[in-house]
Parts: structure tokens; sequence; C-alpha cells
């Protein structure tokens, strides 16, 4: 089929990572893209011609995860080593380093608001960690086998998470309680989201699945089976009237969310897919896989349909709630057996002049703490309260210290002696240093001591059911 304006283009690809793609997060001003890959690193690659593309180096292990602070100041990492980082997105390699899971850590999420990072882990637990003070805050414990994935609702008050125990489960941020389970006898979930008002979730199935939940019904609205292959992740258009998908079939699909229907497949990787993502303003989008390659593709087919939904929610009487769910999407189940039209794109036959981005890589070492409050020495102690301010709330941030100030402000910094940086005694600060060393331990012992109690709980679940299932029998029997 002939292709059309509306179509979806890739754009350019970056070369750079030596082994798979795992994640990758747009910044909040679409200027950068970050991605974290089975070679350990991170890049933050600059859509600028000629810009240098910066490889972070800290981790010791697998980069699960990544994604910017709201702001955009921050950038959180997880991996298999079993911690947490954040890092500023800039070529001087400051990092924070948290350790609370006792094993790989599968995914980060900063609240909307950027004062919470959520993270979920191979240990069974979701824990919880406030940013303006960089502490650990709470556990979420019920699921019984790995989680693969935690997001925060777009108002922070809730949590949805998914695990290899084959559920998805909905978490109540103020009473840090279970409220709502989503379970699957055939396969779990490798992923799982918030649609963009909060209404719904979607789940990317091992079973190759993708799911649709109206989460204040408890019913399922839509069930795609497209591909061909387990479903590795999805990523909602800002406008939620787009979904799209990627699988270890080698493909991406994106889906018409309102006329519930595939309406494109894009091919473009070598081997699996497992990364893929839409910038904060829906214009492009990125994917990623095993052939180490980040494609970047321009949108296209969202422009003629935002304005009007637009339009279409403003004349709606609702006005102290989003609009239900039902009033949105098709009543009746949709057939997806290939009978309706969908584009195929295939940019290595269709794309002649494509932009190969192979950028000059700087390693950036990480300058790191393993606290949960960086001591860094490059950073003047004198200005801490400006370098502090990183990772605050936005919301808090006052007028004279905006994310652009403070990156002005800290270059500046930086260009200063490093003797004429350090005003705090050096006794003083490794004495501070060893006491947070402790406070680490004792974190880490809490979060073990955390799930011998799961397990002690599974055992007794285990027992009680075994209990019910001789009374039944002895009942039948009797």
């Amino acid at each position: 089929m002939a292709s059309s304006p509306e179509d979806p283009v890739l754009e350019r690809y970056f070369k750079g990572h030596k082994a798979a793609i795992t994640s990758m997060d747009f910044s909040p001003n679409c200027k950068q893209l970050a991605t974290a890959s089975w070679d350990t690193f991170l890049m933050l690659w600059n859509f600028k011609p000629q810009a240098r593309a910066f490889r972070f180096v800290g981790h010791k292990d697998v980069v699960t995860s990544v994604q910017f602070s709201p702001v955009g100041n921050l950038l959180a990492s997880a991996s298999r080593d079993r911690t947490v980082r954040l890092w500023i997105p800039d070529k001087k390699g400051k990092s924070s380093e948290f350790k609370a899971h006792t094993a790989p850590v599968r995914s980060v999420d900063f609240s909307a608001d950027g004062q919470f990072l959520a993270t979920a882990s191979e240990d069974k637990s979701i824990k919880v960690w406030n940013m303006y003070r960089q502490r650990f805050l709470y556990s979420l414990y019920r699921h019984t086998h790995w989680v693969r994935c935690a997001k925060f609702s777009p108002d922070g008050r809730l949590i949805v998470s998914c695990s290899e125990d084959k559920t998805v489960k909905i978490w109540d941020t103020t009473n840090k309680q279970c409220v709502n389970n989503f379970s699957d006898s055939v396969g779990f979930a490798n992923f799982v989201d918030f649609n963009p008002n909060g209404t719904c979730i979607a789940s990317a199935g091992s079973d190759h699945t993708v799911k649709i939940w109206d989460i204040r019904m408890n019913k399922l609205l839509q069930h795609y089976q497209v591909h061909s292959g387990g479903v590795n992740c999805l990523s909602y258009h800002p406008s939620g009237n787009y979904l799209i998908t990627a699988s270890s079939d080698g493909t991406l699909k994106i889906l018409d969310i309102l006329e519930g229907r595939l309406i494109y497949t894009l091919q473009g990787h070598t081997g699996p897919v497992f990364a893929v993502s839409f910038s904060k303003g829906g214009e492009l989008f990125t994917s990623g896989g095993a052939d180490a390659q980040v494609l970047l593709w321009r949108t296209n087919f969202d422009e003629l349909n935002c304005k009007d939904l637009i339009k279409r929610n403003l004349k709606r009487l609702h006005f102290e709630s989003p609009p239900h769910l039902l009033d949105i999407y098709p009543r009746t189940p949709h057939l997806h057996d290939g009978k309706l039209e969908t584009v195929e794109i295939n940019p290595k036959l269709e794309v002649i002049d494509l932009q190969t981005s192979n950028p000059p890589v700087v390693d950036v070492l990480s300058f790191d703490s393993t606290t949960t409050t960086d001591t860094s020495g490059r950073t003047p102690p004198e200005k801490s309260e400006e370098i502090s301010r990183y990772f605050l709330n936005p919301s808090l941030v006052s007028s004279d210290c905006s994310p652009a100030t403070l990156k002005k402000k800290t270059e500046d910094m930086s260009d200063l002696p490093y003797e004429s940086q350090r005003s705090i005694p050096l006794a003083v600060t490794d004495a501070l240093e060893h006491i947070m060393e402790q406070l680490n331990v004792l974190t880490q012992t809490v979060s073990i001591l955390e799930q011998r109690l799961t397990l002690t709980e599974d055992k007794l679940k285990d027992c009680l059911e075994n209990q019910q299932r001789l009374f039944t029998v002895s009942q039948q029997k009797s």
C-alpha cells in the first residue's frame, strides 16, 4: 500500500550501544534521548547535528530501565546489579546510588510531580523513594514472583505493577495497600502503564496479547492479539488515542484505541524489540531491541485527530471528572482477524535518505555516592543548597532557581579550582560518609527482613490452602 503523509516515518537511527537496548525515554523538551542497554551503560543522545553522545559508566550489570524526571533535571536508572542510580544528565557524571533491593531491579518511574520514585525488583517488592530527601520511604509486598514493572498513575495516587505471578495489581499510595487485582491464567505481563487520564491500564503480555482494563469498573475493555511473539513494552500517545507496542516478533504495532483496531505494523529492527516510547508531545517515538540500534520515528498519524479530540472533550458535560471510558471506547468487541486494512511499513525498503547517526561518544565516569545523599567532592559544599534543588519537587523550586538557572550555576561552579570548592573539613566529610554507609547497611537489613517476612507469609498461605483442601476432601468422604 502506498504511503501517505499521515504515515509514521523513520527519521534516523543511532549506533553506539554494544548490546541489546532495554529501555528508553525522551527528555521533556524533546532535545535528548536516554537509552539503557545490556552493555551496562546508559547513553544520552542529542538530536542536534554532529552533537556528541554521552555514555554514562557506573552500573556493574545490565541496565534494565531509564527515565527522565518530569522537568528533565534528573535521570533515574535501574540495573541487575541491584541498584538504582540518579544521574544529573550532563557531562560531569554526578550520580547517587540507592541500595535497598536484594535482587535485580527491573524498572524505575517518577511520579508526575517529581517528588517520588517507584522501583520494581525481582525481590518481589516495589519500593518508593522520596526525591526531596533522597531516601527510602516504604515497600509494597503482595506479589509472589518477580515484579517486572511499576508505574505511578498521572495523579500519583495509585501505582500499577505487574509480576511473573501472572497478576497486575493496583496500589493506593496513601494507605500502602493493594486495592485491586487483575489475574491472567495464560501468561504474565512484561510491562504495564496507565493511560494519560488515569482511568485505565494497558498490559503487554508474554502470551502475545495487549489488554486494556477499566480500573474503575474492573472490566476488560479491549483485548488485542496482533503479535506473533511476546509483547515486551508499550507506550501511550499523550492524547490517549493510540498505543504503540514492541514485540519479540521483531515488529512495532500501532493501535487506534478509539476504533479498536490495528492501524500500522512497523518493521525496522532485526530481532526482538524490547523498548518503545512516545515523546512527551507525541510528535516522535523511538524503539530499541536486540540489534542494539535506536530508531527514531516521526509520528505523523496523530496530527489530524488531536485538535478534534480536544474540541469534543470540551463539549462534554462531565466537568468534575475525565470522560468515562465507555463514552470513548467502542461498546462492542472488535475482531482482529486481519480483515480490516492495516498499513505495513518497512523503512529498510522505503526510506532512502535516512539519517544515520554514529556520533562521537564521550565516556562519563560516575563520581557517585553509595548513599542516598551525594557527597561527591566535585560539588562545592558552600553551594550545596543550589545543587540539592536538582532533587526537589519542581513546584518547590523558587523562580530564581529554575532548571536553566541551576544548570548555568552548576556549569559556572565547575570552573572553580578544586581547592576553592571545599570548605568542610575532610575529617567531617569522612565521618558523614561513614554514618551514611551505616544507614545504608541498616536499610538493606530491613529490606532482607521484609523479604523473609514475605516468604513466611507465602508459606503460611500454602499451609492454609493445603489445610482447606484436606478439609474439603474429608467433608466429601464423610
